[in-house]
């Protein structure tokens, strides 16, 4: 039976195949960890099937990695969409800061985003 990539899963199951092994588990291993069949994460790594979110957030979790990386690979997320869930998680996730100073945090965040956001619609519009 002939391989073949659906989109860039290829990509996708080539960086798995890695973080498995820099991670020092074998296939079995990562199945069992991320409670998915050893065939159909054997499947993923070559790039024959497109896992879902649910799977990959799995998938992460049992190599403890960012599942928004493994989003991007998959072509679910795009870079952007990323770096912004990114930015939150580690902002949400600092215990040396207070719930509202969190949340003010956010909003300048936000702030900052639309503000730019506009000023790069501005400049690409022609005069």
């Amino acid at each position: 039976m002939a391989a073949f990539n659906v989109g860039d899963l290829g990509n996708l199951g080539a960086y798995l195949r890695e973080q498995r092994r820099t991670a020092q588990l074998s296939l079995r291993q990562l199945a069992e960890a991320a409670g998915v069949s050893n065939p159909y994460l054997s499947q993923i790594e070559r790039g024959l099937r497109k896992p879902s979110a649910e799977v990959l957030q799995q998938v992460a979790k049992a190599l403890r990695i960012s599942a928004e990386t493994l989003y991007v690979r998959a072509g679910i997320l795009d870079e952007k969409e990323r770096d912004d869930l990114e930015t939150r998680a580690v902002i949400l996730a600092d215990p040396s800061i207070s719930e509202r100073q969190k949340q003010v945090l956010l909003q300048i965040y936000d702030a900052f985003r639309k503000e730019n956001a506009a000023e790069a619609a501005e400049t690409e519009e022609p005069s």
